[in-house]
């Protein structure tokens, strides 16, 4: 009797512990499920990735960020506009302006994917850093840019094209707020029309060019700014506003 009582009590321990065991693994798993957008997901959209050589990117981008905001200083119709709506046309344009920049100087963009965290990684960073992280490029966004420059090296534009088609972005009289939007307005027609014209001797045969490159232009708003923001100047710059940089760089030399 005296032994079969610890015995007993040694499979209950046991089996106690087997349930402490199963219910942390549970706990573990079911955190894994939880609020995560990520998750274990292996889709495109859901999966980081970081540049391969960001060294050499980066200084590209770097590069192009400076001949957006000198093309911006040697503007003439863009400086003579009021100080508050080229801060508007400029937060709400940098960003294609930026990729046209990507396209026209033939930047090649390679990205590796980063590997996931482990799941203890991943428990204890939530339980640390409770606020939110900053979003991470995933592959379907690279794609994405990348094929939005691939459809513009095919189109093949001159530097003169590049620079009207810049102007009539740049001018967009539907950017909330502006003071003189007419103004705006008449400069993006403008830009508009001799971008058509350089066009119509650039392709004379080809009267469908102009609207075909509008509309591969449109396709510019769909790369959100935080994506390059956190591929190519996250690595230099941290978490910097890239449009109060730009502002600066531009109103500051």
């Amino acid at each position: 009797m005296s032994l079969g009582g610890p015995a007993t009590g040694s499979r209950a321990c046991e089996c106690h512990g087997g349930e402490n065991q199963h219910a942390i693994l549970y706990s573990l798993l079911s955190r894994s499920r939880g609020p995560s957008p990520y998750g274990h997901c292996l889709c495109a959209r859901h999966r980081t990735v970081c540049l391969r050589a960001p060294q050499h990117t980066c200084l590209a981008a770097a590069g192009v960020l400076a001949k957006t905001v000198a093309f911006l200083q040697n503007l003439p119709s863009f400086g003579s506009l009021p100080r508050g709506d080229q801060r508007l046309l400029l937060a709400n344009c940098w960003a294609p302006l930026f990729l046209l920049g990507l396209a026209q100087d033939a930047v090649n963009i390679e990205v590796m994917e980063m590997p996931a965290p482990s799941m203890l990684k991943k428990i204890l960073l939530e339980e640390r850093s409770p606020e939110p992280q900053r979003p991470q490029p995933t592959l379907a966004g690279v794609h994405r840019l990348q094929c939005c420059l691939h459809t513009f090296w095919s189109l093949d534009l001159s530097p003169k094209e590049y620079a009207y088609l810049k102007g009539a972005i740049l001018f967009n009289p539907d950017t909330p707020g502006l003071q003189n939007a007419s103004h705006v307005d008449s400069l993006h027609r403008e830009a508009a029309q001799v971008l058509q014209e350089a066009l119509a001797l650039h392709y004379p045969v080809d009267r469908g060019c102009f609207a075909r490159i509008l509309l591969v232009a449109s396709t510019l708003k769909s790369i959100p700014p935080a994506l390059l923001s956190s591929l190519f100047f996250h690595p230099m710059f941290g978490d910097a506003d890239i449009t109060r940089l730009i502002l600066d760089m531009l109103f500051l030399t």
